[in-house]
């Protein structure tokens, strides 16, 4: 019989036989996170919200469904969290500040009607920076890194990467404008996929930027991340903008045969400024495994890589779009970053956002071209590992401006591609750090594949966070 507070440490994949053969309850599942989320959260603040009531009940639900046969597949049971940018019927909604602390949607996203459907059960609200803007803007309590709680987690998905890597949930979901899961996988030793751009439906995500803002999983494994995408991934009649392509079986497809497979090293980015050297060398070890696989390795140019962090500011005039009314109106409410940076987007020239979007196309078009001779791409996540939390990190300077600029991850936003992030190593500071995989659009199967095999090759993911 498993003791109950072993429970939390199983992989989705492993808790999904037990609960389809009955060798544990949810009910019993649900219990043991609670409990360490009970433990854990006033020193993670990874949850904003935890649906304590409302998952036992789910937990029942699901048991009687069980005893009468009704299996409706691997998440059947799993308890699942979600970052608060995500709209859940009669759970409030804060998007990660006091200004929406009473907003409680009538109607749960799409992706999360997807996962109770597939039986998944929904443990609480993650923490997120405000409105998912910055990277570091936290209105409530900063999420702390379960590796060395003086660090940052990364953002904006700060909770969904806490509660993830401290076994707090199974699996999460945050959502990723520039690099917002990729970065919290990185910095917390997850795996985190960015989706291809219209791949996961955004109806019930409060907005970033309109033509960036994906929703992804972040898990402890390769394969918990593909049953994750699974069950929410496909066409939704209520997103316009989403694909009405076919869904393939991700967790088939994960054989981790790479005999043949092309894999380029970006050296824009594997060589940037911002890389500091144990993380160059452990992406570099990384690539290593991968040809000691059978990939076929070779270094690739993608010039405007450099320039993706300065296109992508640019573009983020979007983002003050969504919220006109509370910069009008409630403006020193907001985060001061966030007050300064919206202020600032708003006053953009078109011009610039003009001259913004024709990079974006010619980057893009950089990417696609890197990947007609490769199968995937990689590079570094994060140039440096998790960074320790600033008192109060205010843009004053234009030196503070670019604090942030670490993250490599904004390339394949721009490129509307997959990107995962996966754990390679640590440094001498048993910090994670991150390789990250990018591929055709479409083609998260192969993305997934590749981190697959290396991640059977290596134990990086067998480590845990001392708390």
């Amino acid at each position: 019989m498993m003791e109950q507070a072993e429970i939390p440490f199983l992989s989705v994949a492993q808790l999904s036989e037990l609960i389809k053969s009955r060798q544990v309850s949810p009910v019993e599942v649900v219990e043991g996170y609670l409990e360490r989320i009970d433990r854990l959260n006033d020193r993670l603040y990874a949850y904003l919200t935890v649906c304590r009531d409302q998952a036992v009940e789910a937990a029942r639900a699901s048991e009687r469904e069980l005893a009468r046969g009704a299996y409706r597949g691997p998440l059947h049971g799993v308890p699942v969290a979600v970052k608060d940018q995500l709209n859940t019927a009669g759970i409030r909604t804060t998007c990660g500040t006091p200004i929406f602390n009473h907003v409680i949607p009538d109607e749960d996203a799409t992706v999360i009607a997807k996962l109770k459907s597939a039986g998944a059960i929904l443990l609480g609200k993650l923490n997120m920076t405000e409105f998912g803007t910055t990277s570091l803007s936290h209105a409530f309590d900063t999420a702390r890194n379960p590796w060395d709680l003086e660090r940052f987690t990364g953002g904006s998905s700060s909770g969904s990467g806490g509660a993830t890597a401290a076994f707090m949930c199974a699996t999460s979901l945050g959502e990723d404008t520039g690099g917002s899961v990729r970065g919290p996988a990185a910095w917390c030793g997850l795996v985190g996929l960015r989706p291809t751009w219209g791949r996961v439906s955004r109806h019930g995500l409060r907005p970033g930027m309109w033509s960036m803002d994906t929703i992804g999983p972040l898990s402890r494994t390769v394969e918990d991340c593909a049953l994750t995408l699974q069950a929410i991934a496909g066409h939704d009649p209520n997103d316009a903008y989403t694909w009405d392509v076919p869904v393939p079986d991700y967790r088939a497809a994960l054989d981790g045969d790479l005999a043949g497979k092309r894999v380029g090293v970006v050296k824009e980015l594997l060589y940037a400024d911002v890389v500091e050297p144990e993380v160059r060398d452990a992406v570099s070890q990384a690539v290593q495994v991968l040809a000691a696989l059978g990939a076929q390795v070779e270094e690739v140019s993608i010039p405007l890589t450099r320039h993706a962090n300065t296109i992508s500011s640019v573009l983020r005039v979007e983002a003050p779009t969504n919220y006109r009314e509370l910069i009008r109106e409630r403006l020193q409410e907001i985060e001061h970053d966030n007050r300064i940076s919206y202020l600032t987007w708003s006053l953009t020239p078109a011009l610039a956002y003009y001259k913004a979007l024709k990079l974006r196309a010619l980057l893009r078009q950089e990417v696609l071209a890197a990947l007609e001779n490769a199968d995937v791409l990689v590079m570094p996540t994060m140039g440096s590992a998790a960074p320790k939390i600033a008192p109060d990190p205010i843009i004053d300077s234009k030196e503070r401006s670019h604090r942030n600029r670490a993250g490599l991850t904004t390339a394949f936003s721009l490129a509307s591609s997959p990107a995962l992030s996966i754990c390679c190593g640590f440094t001498s500071e048993n910090l994670p750090i991150g390789l990250q995989i990018g591929g055709k659009p479409f083609a998260e199967q192969t993305v997934l594949n590749v981190a697959y095999a290396y991640q059977q090759a290596t134990d990086w993911h067998g480590r845990r966070p001392p708390i």
